[in-house]
């Protein structure tokens, strides 16, 4: 969702790529959700982080304690950024209750993109 929303929100001054220490597959709800709020993400892949991706960094946003905790080293230059969001994928309860899950997240990762793209540094 964070993808979506950054190359969403950001344009074309802004590149970014999902991946993480783990690749899950797409998750047909949030695909769905992100579709509700005008988004396609359903051409992205989970991938797994790589020396190249971060060295091509400027910040690194980790989204959930495991990857927090387990994210490689990164060059000096790069900052990094803990997002604890809940993850919806471990929601439970009625298809009603998971999809509102899947919905709180995608706005809360909505804001917090925003806020992120605002406080970036604009140059030429």
């Amino acid at each position: 969702m964070a993808e979506g929303w950054s190359r969403e929100l950001g344009g074309a001054d802004v590149s970014s790529q999902s991946a993480g220490i783990e690749a899950h597959g797409k998750n047909p709800r949030a695909i769905a959700v992100m579709e509700e709020a005008g988004v396609d993400i359903s051409g992205q892949e989970s991938t797994i982080v790589n020396d190249e991706m971060l060295r091509r960094a400027d910040i690194v946003v980790t989204v959930c304690g495991h990857a927090d905790e387990q994210c490689p080293a990164l060059p000096p230059a790069v900052k990094k950024i803990h997002w604890p969001l809940t993850d919806p994928a471990k929601a439970s309860g009625t298809e009603q209750e998971i999809m509102a899950e899947f919905r709180a997240t995608r706005n809360e990762v909505k804001q917090r993109v925003l806020k992120l793209l605002t406080a970036l540094p604009r140059g030429d």
